[in-house]
C-alpha cells in the first residue's frame, strides 16, 4: 500500500480518464506537476488536498478550434477559459492567423486579424518559431499548440492574389508548411471559404497536405463550402487527404440552410467511407446552431482579391455594388449566407468602433429598417465605416441536426470562439453546454464519452504524448466539476455569462481555478510538435 506524501492529492472521486471507458472511483496522486499515482490513497496525504466527493475528475478540456492566437497573451480576458475548464487550445485556424508572415504581409494580417485574435500593437515576430518562443515570455493560463496557417503562407509566396498558384508557387507553399512543422506546429489549417485560401485549387490543398504529412500533421480545414455544395466540398478535401497522405479534420461540421438538411446523412456518409478506405478523419463541433465569422464572409469571392483594401474600394463604387447585391441574394455557387439564411438571421456580433456599438445584437434586417435603406446596403457602409473589422452570428440551423452531429464518434468539441463585442455564447458556454445539456439533460450520451470527444480525442489528434488522459507519468491537466450542476448560462441576448459547475482546475499541476474562483496562477505553456 502507497504510503507517501504528494505535492496534490484528489480524492474520492468519479474518475473519466478521457479514453471512453466508464467511471471509476480512484485517488490521484500529484508531485511536480504530473500525476505520479492513481489509486485509492488510502495511507497517503497531499500538501493540499481536494476533495471531490459527488464530482467527476477528468484530464484538462483541449478546445480543438480557438481563436485565442493572441488573446491568450491577456489573462485578464483569456481567463474565461480556464474557467470552463480548458486547459489546451488549438491555434492557427481557418487558414488565416499571426504567423508566419514577412515584412510586407505583416501589417495586412495585423489589421485584418485584430477584431479576431486579438491586438497587441506590434508584432515582435515573423516566422512560427519567433512566435511561439513570445507566447514562451508571456504569462499563459492555459496551454497553446499551433497549426500552419495556409493563407499566410500562400500571401507570402504570392500576396493577396486572386488566382490559382503555379506549379513552382505550390511548391514554395509545401516547403514552408514543412518549415512550420519543424519548427513545433501539429499540422496545417485552412479556410476555403475564405481569402486568399479560397482561391486555392485541389492541387495547392495537396502541395500544401504533403507539407504536414510528411511529419504526421494534421490538415485542419474549413471546407469550402458548408451549405448548397457542401458534399461536393466535403469530396475536395476527402481527395486531397487521400492523395496526399495526411490526417483529415473537418472544423466545425455543419450542413448550413434549411433547404440543406436532407444532404447531412450523406455528408456523415461520406466521412465514414474516408475513414473505411483508410484515412485518418476526424471532425469539431460547436454545440449551437449559429455560427460567428466576419461580416464580409457574405460577399461574393471576386469581391476580397487583393485583400481588405481592395475590398473597401470596390464597396464604394454604386455599380460594384450592384453586382454583389445581385449575387448575394441569388447566387448559390459560394457559401452564401444571405441567400441560404437571410438577412434577418445575420446578427452584428463586434464592431471596432464606439459610433456602431450599440448595432450590436441587431440582426441586419432590423438595422437596414432603422436606417431607411437595403440590408445589402445596411452591411456595405458598415464595412466601410469599420474598415472591415465587423464580426456577425449566423443563425443557420436545427438543433436537432447540432445533436446527431454530436453523438457521432467521429466528433470532438471545438468552441470555435471569438472574443470581443456581443460574441457568440460558445465563447463561454460550449463545453459545459455539451456536458450539462447533452449528456445529462438530454442523455444523448454517456457522461464518459463526452469527456473523450473533450479530451483523449483532440489530444489523439494532436498525437500529444503527456496530456489528454488521465495517466501516470502524464502532465497534471485536471478538471473536477460537479456532474449535477454544470450548465452553461451564455445565452445570445447574454453571451458573457460564465458556466457553472466547474469546480477545480488544474494546469501544470498548479490550481488555476479553487472552488470555482480564478487563483491567478499562470501555468501555461506552448506545447510544441514532437517530431
Amino acid at each position: 500500500m502507497i504510503q507517501k506524501t504528494f505535492d496534490i492529492v484528489i480524492r474520492n472521486g468519479v474518475v473519466c480518464d478521457g479514453t471512453g471507458n466508464p467511471w471509476t472511483r480512484l485517488d490521484i496522486g500529484i508531485e511536480n506537476g504530473r500525476i505520479v499515482h492513481i489509486a485509492r490513497l488510502v495511507s497517503s496525504r497531499g500538501i493540499t488536498e481536494i476533495d471531490a466527493t459527488g464530482m467527476v475528475v477528468t484530464p484538462g478540456f483541449i478546445d480543438a478550434h480557438v481563436h485565442s492566437d493572441l488573446w491568450c497573451t491577456r489573462p485578464d480576458i483569456h481567463q474565461i477559459r480556464v474557467l470552463q475548464g480548458i486547459t489546451t487550445e488549438l491555434a492557427g485556424q481557418d487558414g488565416v492567423s499571426v504567423a508566419p508572415v514577412t515584412s510586407e504581409t505583416k501589417p495586412l494580417w495585423m489589421k485584418q486579424l485584430k477584431r479576431i485574435n486579438g491586438d497587441i500593437g506590434e508584432w515582435p515576430w515573423e516566422s512560427i518559431e519567433e512566435y511561439l518562443a513570445f507566447l514562451e515570455q508571456v504569462k499563459l493560463t492555459g496551454h497553446i499548440a499551433y497549426l500552419v496557417p495556409h493563407g499566410n503562407i500562400r500571401s507570402m509566396v504570392m500576396g493577396f492574389a486572386g488566382r490559382e498558384a503555379t506549379q513552382k508557387e505550390i511548391a514554395a507553399m509545401q516547403e514552408l508548411v514543412e518549415l512550420g512543422m519543424q519548427q513545433g506546429a501539429f499540422g496545417v489549417s485552412s479556410g476555403i471559404q475564405y481569402p486568399p485560401c479560397v482561391y486555392a485549387n485541389k492541387e495547392e490543398l495537396v502541395g500544401i497536405c504533403k507539407g504536414a504529412a510528411k511529419y504526421d500533421g494534421c490538415f485542419v480545414v474549413h471546407i469550402r463550402n458548408e451549405s448548397n455544395y457542401s458534399l461536393e466540398a466535403l469530396d475536395e478535401v476527402i481527395d486531397a487527404a487521400r492523395s496526399s497522405g495526411v490526417r483529415l479534420h473537418v472544423s466545425h461540421f455543419k450542413i448550413c440552410g434549411g433547404r440543406n438538411r436532407d444532404k447531412l446523412n450523406i455528408a456523415l456518409e461520406k466521412l465514414e467511407q474516408g475513414r473505411a478506405d483508410g484515412i485518418e478523419i476526424t471532425f469539431d463541433q460547436y454545440p449551437y446552431a449559429a455560427a460567428s465569422t466576419f461580416l464580409h464572409a457574405i460577399l461574393p469571392p471576386w469581391m476580397h482579391d487583393g485583400g481588405i483594401a481592395k475590398m473597401l474600394e470596390r464597396l464604394h463604387d454604386p455599380n460594384v455594388r450592384e453586382q454583389a447585391k445581385e449575387e448575394m441574394e441569388h447566387n448559390g455557387e459560394y457559401d452564401n449566407p444571405v441567400r441560404n439564411n437571410g438577412w434577418d438571421n445575420l446578427v452584428i456580433a463586434s464592431v471596432a468602433s464606439a459610433n456602431n456599438r450599440k448595432l450590436e445584437g441587431m440582426n441586419l434586417q432590423e438595422i437596414a429598417q432603422q436606417k431607411g435603406m437595403d440590408p445589402a446596403d445596411a452591411a456595405f457602409d458598415l464595412l466601410v465605416e469599420e474598415e472591415g473589422e465587423v464580426t456577425i452570428i449566423i443563425h443557420w440551423g436545427d438543433d436537432a441536426d447540432v445533436e446527431r452531429v454530436m453523438k457521432h464518434s467521429l466528433q470532438m468539441v471545438g468552441s470555435d470562439g471569438v472574443f470581443g463585442g456581443k460574441p457568440h455564447p460558445r465563447l463561454y458556454g460550449s463545453f459545459a453546454r455539451v456536458l450539462g445539456h447533452y449528456a445529462r439533460e438530454k442523455q444523448s450520451f454517456p457522461l464518459w464519452e463526452a469527456v473523450r470527444k473533450m479530451t483523449g480525442a483532440p489530444a489523439q489528434l494532436l498525437r500529444l504524448r503527456d496530456r489528454g488522459f488521465l495517466r501516470e507519468g502524464y502532465w497534471a491537466d485536471l478538471v473536477v466539476f460537479d456532474p449535477n450542476k454544470i450548465v452553461d448560462r451564455a445565452t445570445y441576448e447574454a453571451p458573457m455569462q460564465q458556466s457553472m459547475g466547474i469546480r477545480h482546475v488544474l494546469v501544470n499541476g498548479k490550481i488555476a481555478v479553487s472552488d470555482g474562483r480564478l487563483t491567478n496562477v499562470t501555468s501555461g505553456t506552448v506545447i510544441r510538435n514532437q517530431l
